[in-house]
């Protein structure tokens, strides 16, 4: 059993989470929730059984997904590619399941953010999936190639070197494969986008469809699972803090009334779980898993 991969259905959609690997962030706290105050996150973070002086580190997975529709084979994200040691796993995964990248014939981008295209491109800088249709949202799209300062976001200058360095990287060889979307549409039977802006300027989620099931892949809309509980804290590298809090709202607020599947990039491998209603907020609730 390949442990970085995790099968489930959607409807008749055969359905994989899969791996790239996962990435320590260091002082977490800060990274995660940086408008919220220190007292009050020390105790909400307790409740998680998080000690806030001792969280010196964030092993956040990074989970891509795979839909066989049953006449195409959709990839959404691409992984962080060889951007550490621990990530780059992506295709490694797929071939041990029998994927080629020439079976990939669909490659849907939530954002231009490094651990979500860093696998676009292979070492001679071609389409790592050389006969896929990459998707993107214009806006993010535009955002990107524009060589934008990143003056909105208070990271320090080696981070905005690398977000841009590898979203260059990593875009321009994709630009004969790539059709843009700038509206919610079904961009194959069964996989629609959804628009989700605020962590990125064009960030998008996906709604997967088969019969009366529903997957919703939230990709960043939020990075931990406190952040259901207190959608008004925001991280250090949400493009736009307000209008991240709205999308999450929206996005969960129709999950609710969908009561389908959510699977979340950063959350616990393989990221699949419902949102469920807690009071004005929400609350994660992972699937049971076997070993």
């Amino acid at each position: 059993m390949n442990a970085g991969i995790y099968r489930f259905k959607v409807g008749s959609f055969e359905s994989m989470a899969v791996s790239d690997g996962s990435h320590a962030y260091p002082d977490p706290a800060p990274f995660l929730f940086a408008n919220a105050s220190k007292g009050y996150l020390e105790q909400v973070l307790r409740e998680h059984d998080l000690q806030l002086e001792e969280w010196v580190q964030w092993v956040s997975p990074y989970t891509c997904l795979v839909i066989n529709t049953g006449r195409h084979q959709v990839l959404v994200d691409t992984g962080a590619g060889s951007l550490t040691p621990s990530t780059g796993n992506l295709l490694q995964n797929l071939q041990a399941e029998g994927i080629d990248p020439w079976d990939i014939d669909t490659v849907s981008l939530t954002h231009g953010h490094p651990d979500h295209i860093g696998g676009n491109a292979d070492s001679e800088s071609k389409p790592a999936y050389p006969t896929a249709r990459y998707v993107m949202w214009k806006d993010e799209w535009e955002f990107w190639t524009s060589a934008p300062s990143l003056v909105e976001l208070k990271v320090d200058k080696h981070v905005k070197q690398l977000l841009l360095a590898v979203a260059s990287n990593n875009l321009s060889p994709i630009q004969g494969q790539l059709d843009l979307v700038d509206r919610e549409a079904e961009i194959l039977p069964g996989v629609h986008t959804v628009a989700a802006p605020g962590h990125t300027p064009g960030h998008m989620a996906l709604i997967i469809s088969s019969g009366s099931e529903r997957l919703l892949y939230i990709s960043d809309t939020v990075l931990h699972p406190v952040h259901l509980e207190h959608p008004d804290w925001y991280a250090i590298v949400d493009f736009a803090p307000d209008q991240v809090v709205a999308t999450r709202r929206e996005l969960f607020n129709r999950t609710m009334a969908e009561k389908g599947l959510v699977l979340a990039f950063h959350f616990p491998f393989p990221g699949l779980g419902h949102v469920i209603q807690k009071g004005e907020v929400w609350e994660w609730q992972p699937i049971e898993t076997t070993d």
